[in-house]
This record gives C-alpha cells, sequence and structure tokens, in this order.
C-alpha cells in the first residue's frame, strides 16, 4: 500500500474540515479593504485564542520563523542568554542564540528528562547578568514537557526575559503567554490548531517590545522582523509584504472551531487520547521514552524503540502495510523513538487505537514481542 489513509504522526497534522473548506474561499488583495478589515478581526481572535493583553502578531511563514525571528529580535548584542536544552528544539535555539548574544550558557539535560526549575535558580543566581532565558515548552522529538511556568516565574523574580517554543502546545493543552511569564511565545498553526503549516503565531509582552524598539540589531525590513508586523493588525495600516490571504482564511476558520468547541474541551480531548494511547501501549508491551508519566505530552505519545529494531524502518513499514503515517525520533534518536501524534483532528481516543493497532501488527511481523489485543483492549478501556 502506498495511500496515507491517515497521518497520525507528530505534525503537521491533517486539516479541520472547517479548516479545509477555508482555502476555497476568495483570495482579496491585501490592499482591499475588506482584507484589511478582515485581518484585524482574525488577529482580535487570535489575541484572545492566546489570551494575551497586548495584540497578537502574525508572521507570514511556519513557526520555525517566528523562534528565528524571537532570537534575533530579542537578544541584543551585549545580551548573556541562558538556553535550556531539554531536547533537539531547545538545543538548536541555542545555536541562534549564539548568533546573537555577547555569551550563550545553558543547561542541558538528558532527552527523556526535564529542566529543573531550580537549576535556573540556580543559574541565574551564578550568572545575575543573564538577560533572556529561552525553552521549549513541548520538545516534539521526544514528547516531554518543561514546567515553564515555574520557569517563567523563576526568570521574571530575576528581571530576564523569557522566550517559550510552545508550536506544538498551544491549543492541546493549557498553556498560554501570560501565565508563564512569556515576553516572546512562538506557537504555529499546523499542530493543534488543526491548521495548514503556513503562518507564526505570537504573543509579545510590553517588556519585550521595548525590548526589541532599544534593540538597534533587531531585523527591520526583513523577513526576519517582529516589529516590522508589529501594527499590521491595524485595518488602518498596510503590510510589511504580502501576507498569506489564504492562509489567513484557514487560520480564521480553524480559531472559530477552536471558540467553538470550546478550550478546555479541546485540552481534554488531547488529554484522553494521550492517556489512552499510554495505557495502550504499555499493556502492548511498549515503553515510553520520557522518563516519567509526569513530563510525558498530551499531544505525542513518544515511545521506545523494542531492542533491536529501526524506529525509522517501523514508520516506513506501517505505512506500506495499513496506509497510517506515524514518526520516528529526530536526529541521533530517529532510530529510537516510535511517535504517535494526538494533535487536533487525531485528537480521539480512536486515533490512539487505530495507530496502536497498525503499530502493533507491524512491530509483530518485524520480530518484536507485542500484544496487540491486549494493547487495543487497553486503549479502548481508557478512552
Amino acid at each position: 500500500m502506498s495511500e496515507t489513509l491517515f497521518t497520525l504522526g507528530a505534525g503537521p497534522v491533517d486539516l479541520y474540515p472547517e479548516v479545509r473548506a477555508a482555502f476555497t474561499r476568495p483570495v482579496l488583495s491585501d490592499g482591499d479593504p475588506g482584507f484589511l478589515s478582515f485581518y484585524e478581526r482574525v488577529n482580535d481572535k487570535l489575541t484572545r485564542a492566546l489570551e494575551c493583553s497586548t495584540p497578537a502578531v502574525i508572521l507570514q511563514s511556519e513557526a520555525i520563523l517566528g523562534l528565528e525571528a524571537a532570537a534575533a529580535s530579542l537578544i541584543a548584542r551585549g545580551d548573556v542568554v541562558l538556553n535550556l536544552a531539554s531536547g533537539i528544539y531547545g538545543k538548536g535555539f541555542g545555536y541562534w542564540a549564539a548568533r546573537y548574544a555577547k555569551e550563550v550558557v545553558e543547561i542541558e539535560v538528558p532527552y527523556d528528562t526535564a529542566i529543573d526549575p531550580a537549576a535556573v535558580e540556580a543559574m541565574l543566581k551564578k550568572h545575575p547578568e543573564i538577560a533572556v532565558v529561552s525553552v521549549v515548552h513541548h520538545e516534539t522529538p521526544t514528547g516531554t514537557l518543561n514546567p515553564v511556568r515555574e520557569i517563567g516565574a523563576v526568570a521574571r523574580r530575576h528581571g530576564a526575559l523569557l522566550i517559550v517554543d510552545a508550536v506544538s502546545s498551544f491549543a492541546g493543552m493549557d498553556i498560554h503567554p501570560e501565565d508563564s511569564n512569556a515576553d516572546i511565545f512562538v506557537a504555529g498553526t499546523a499542530k493543534c490548531l488543526g491548521g495548514a503549516p503556513g503562518l507564526t503565531l505570537l504573543a509579545v509582552s510590553d517588556r519585550a517590545w521595548a525590548k526589541i524598539e532599544a534593540n538597534k540589531d533587531a531585523p527591520f525590513a526583513s523577513i526576519l522582523s517582529i516589529k516590522d508586523w508589529r501594527h499590521a493588525h491595524r485595518a488602518d495600516r498596510g503590510f510589511p509584504f504580502t501576507p498569506l490571504m489564504a492562509d489567513m482564511n484557514a487560520l480564521d476558520a480553524a480559531l472559530d472551531r477552536y471558540a467553538a468547541e470550546g478550550p478546555e474541551n479541546v485540552w481534554r480531548r488531547h488529554a484522553s487520547t494521550a492517556a489512552a494511547c499510554r495505557r495502550g501501549a504499555a499493556a502492548m508491551g511498549l515503553d515510553l521514552w520520557p522518563r516519567s508519566e509526569a513530563i510525558a505530552s498530551p499531544t505525542v505519545t513518544a515511545l521506545k524503540a523494542p531492542d533491536g529494531i529501526d524506529a525509522e524502518a517501523v514508520v516506513a513499514e506501517v505505512l506500506r502495510r495499513h496506509g497510517v503515517m506515524l514518526s520516528a525520533g529526530s536526529g541521533e534518536l530517529a532510530k529510537k523513538i516510535l511517535r504517535i501524534g494526538h494533535m487536533g483532528p487525531t485528537a480521539h481516543p480512536i486515533h490512539a487505537v487505530l495507530a496502536l493497532a497498525a503499530l502493533g501488527a507491524t512491530l509483530g511481523a518485524m520480530g518484536a514481542k507485542v500484544d496487540i489485543g491486549a494493547g487495543v483492549e487497553a486503549a479502548l478501556a481508557a478512552a
């Protein structure tokens, strides 16, 4: 089988039907008064969804743009940055930070664990000159969560600005910029919102805006610029360059769906799907990648590949045999981790059951000792 029947990996996700339909809406000129008003309304919806007191910012590319732009805009040449690395994305942000900072200090922990806020406190006391702290809330490649609320509280007490990567957690769990003391909060459209991978969603605090405006090296007239888009949401302003109008239509539909279902209901649906998947995987005989279930994500379940079995080969075989697209790990962990996504449209327990059945059947055919029946039964019972 070569056709993908179900996309149940770590994202981008399949689109909600409403989002898919939104791509058929008319595309207006970016100077059309109707589009300018529409953009302002969508930005207001996003601001409410983010629960932030400053207007949201929408950058016109997928969320990796927002992460690099955050580093370029907020970090000044004389800054010392504390980068928190509990996974591949956290480690990667440190490389961007090093382009702009005077110095980057880092707390790195094994990629199956999480950052300890006490370690952050100790580092900030040791280096009171730290101006910016960066952290990934959900490390998608390993399915682990960092305690960003606690980390944010520590950073705020020490006067440091905080960058939070919430690309694969926002709209899938209860996390927002102001309750985590984030000064730049980066989210995306192609994960838990069930949208397309075209836009970066940002919340920028007043403290961060002040720092960006004072930073003479912050990009402007650039694809990396955040400040170019600061007032783009206003219908009486133009755009730095042509926005992605079709993607804005899709974002509008995704935000409407999120609001209509109710955020708490959406978060509950993601959490129950992940719980069913973890119960089923354990009954099947598979082990979680995170050392503790307490730090396991409700949007991605990361499992250890059985001994002697290549996770990338498993993913390819699951797709070939069953038409189900899962995900392997990334980078150095590509052959060690199997991932099942629970984001947006796939955050329903029945999708976890389907993924486990396809995964278990394939692992069994590849020589692993798994109990498919027990796994499916446990997942259904937990749903």
